[in-house]
């Protein structure tokens, strides 16, 4: 029994780091609906202040922890195509 608590342990140690990295990569497959992107970004702690369909591109702009970003994503398949962080002018 005290092994399968330590190798149990051992894997959530090992995969915190990854845990809290999990943000939207490029590459990654959103949903090409309103409701399944912002299910899918809403599930991983992010704000969504727009969706926009338009020009064959869905744009999402959104927070978190208090840093706001830019999604595009393909219109075919949700696919992530580009992410811009915006910057403070200050």
């Amino acid at each position: 029994m005290e092994t399968l608590k330590l190798l149990t342990l051992t894997g959530l140690i090992a995969t915190a780091p990854v845990l809290a990295l999990a943000n939207v990569g490029l590459g990654d497959k959103l949903g090409t609906t309103e409701a399944d992107i912002r299910a899918t970004l809403e599930a991983q702690g992010y704000q969504i202040e727009e969706i926009e369909f338009e020009d064959g591109e869905i744009e999402v702009e959104l927070v978190k922890d208090g840093v706001e970003t830019e999604l595009v994503l393909s219109e075919t398949d949700g696919e992530v195509t580009a992410i811009e962080i915006e910057k403070d002018d200050d």
